[in-house]
């Protein structure tokens, strides 16, 4: 593969996106992706806020990227956030979710692209004790036996989003998620204190963790870093 061919697909949620102005200070880890790779690899982000594995299918977002995606390519796709909420798109674990993962996987082998799958980024959770507790319940080891079933690279950014959080305590790490004072910003005047999604820092931050998740694994992909 030509390095002027190195292509990297992504598919996922709100905490992935390439935010719109109207959502800003917000932004999504696969927006700072980029800043990590030498300037021949080209990042095409299709995630997008409120997208299930299924939601993400039915609205032909996956086709898109598999009109796309060429041999050699990689295809990162993060899931979860979405899957477990109980508003109508809602996937169990074990069954739907882990389905509809599947056709990931083999619609990027299809056409001879790498499938990597990464295990949902955490919330910041902090109990009364100032104690983290994941926020994923069982999809994060969903994920994980889907890619040792069918030999698919994984990246258990759980895991790795957990480790940080609690290394920075519970209010340093506050600093990685949208929380604005009143007047802060227009798009949330009112302030924000939102334990899901990231400024620009975390955004950055995050996407640091997914590219030690790449080293981590042996992945080919993290040849091509600066």
């Amino acid at each position: 593969m030509l390095d002027s061919k190195v292509g990297i697909y992504i598919a996922g949620d709100s905490t992935v996106q390439n935010c719109a102005s109207s959502y800003r200070p917000q932004e999504g880890w696969g927006k700072m992706l980029p800043r990590y790779f030498k300037d021949y690899v080209h990042v095409h982000n299709y995630a997008l806020g409120g997208r299930s594995t299924k939601s993400f299918i039915d609205e032909g977002l996956l086709d898109q990227i598999l009109n796309r995606i060429e041999a050699g390519d990689t295809l990162l796709v993060q899931f979860g956030h979405n899957d477990e909420k109980l508003n109508g798109v809602y996937a169990d674990p074990f069954g739907t979710y882990q389905s509809y993962l599947k056709r990931y996987i083999d619609g990027a082998r299809q056409k001879c692209a790498t499938p990597v799958l990464l295990s949902p980024v955490n919330r910041r959770r902090f109990n009364e004790f100032s104690q983290f507790y994941p926020t994923h319940g069982a999809y994060p080891q969903a994920v994980k036996e889907i890619c040792e079933e069918f030999d698919v690279p994984f990246i258990d950014l759980t895991a790795l989003s957990e480790d940080y959080y609690k290394m920075l305590g519970e209010q340093e790490s506050k600093r990685l998620f949208l929380y604005l004072k009143p007047g802060e910003s227009e798009n949330y005047p009112d302030g924000s204190q939102d334990d899901t999604h990231f400024n620009d820092d975390g955004a950055y931050e995050i996407a640091g963790l997914v590219v030690k998740g790449m080293k981590e694994i042996g992945l080919p992909l993290a040849r091509h870093l600066k």
